[in-house]
């Protein structure tokens, strides 16, 4: 049987591509790749502000934000990156600080050619590395839209959160490697999750669960300090 989820993703691209958004492979440098979803139309045409959709850890860009790009590609030049290690999105470099993934963003959207403000939409994990974005790049982002993330993951934070849901990681929470770890990410993370059977879990392994390792790297780096000192962001 093939995996839905593959399945899924080229029905997708056919989709998005009907809204109005294709995807792009980006060189930020040599050895990093970013995958980007762009507008096919000439967005520099447009006069509202570009819209960065910035995804969380449990699935890419797309699968992330997808009925929110068909419906926001009607008036918006719509960006939507996969982090590094997420989706088609990978490097050699050993960073793996938010700050890294804002920078590289950022030199993205620039050869994108993106220069106006733009306002960040970020969940999770991406809003996290959104705080960031906005606080390195102020004059690229006019706003920021912002849903399940504090601005910096302290490390007493982490504590009383990962006690709240009965993890000892984030890794063991969000990088899941059996069907009911894949049911407890999603049941912990929605409201009203519905029961679905255990292959469409199982697909999900298989499908959006490639770099456990590195993730793991990820998810290590965005732990900070308690002292951590919150940035005043400029922007109104």
């Amino acid at each position: 049987m093939a995996n839905i989820f593959h399945v899924y993703h080229r029905v997708l691209r056919w989709l998005m591509k009907v809204a109005g958004v294709r995807q792009e492979l980006v060189q930020i440098q040599p050895g990093t790749t970013m995958n980007f979803w762009v507008p096919t139309r000439n967005p520099k045409k447009n006069p509202n502000p570009p819209v960065v959709l910035l995804h969380g850890f449990a699935g890419n860009g797309i699968m992330t934000w997808q009925f929110q790009v068909m419906n926001l590609a009607r008036n918006y030049a719509v960006y939507v990156p996969d982090f590094l290690f997420f989706g088609e999105s990978v490097t050699d470099r050993a960073e793996r600080s938010p700050e890294f993934q804002a920078e590289c963003v950022v030199k993205g959207l620039r050869k994108l050619g993106v220069e106006r403000p733009c306002v960040l939409v970020g969940f999770s994990y991406g809003a996290m590395v959104g705080f960031r974005l906005a606080e390195m790049y102020p004059d690229l982002v006019a706003a920021m839209v912002v849903t399940s993330a504090p601005t910096a993951l302290t490390e007493s934070l982490s504590r009383v959160a990962l006690q709240e849901i009965g993890y000892k990681s984030w890794s063991d929470y969000l990088i899941p490697n059996t069907v009911n770890g894949v049911k407890s990410l999603f049941e912990i993370g929605s409201f009203d999750f519905p029961a679905l059977p255990n292959w469409i879990m199982k697909h999900y392994l298989e499908a959006m669960v490639k770099y456990r390792k590195e993730q793991a790297e990820l998810l290590r780096a965005l732990v900070v300090p308690d002292d951590f000192t919150i940035s005043q962001f400029p922007q109104v």
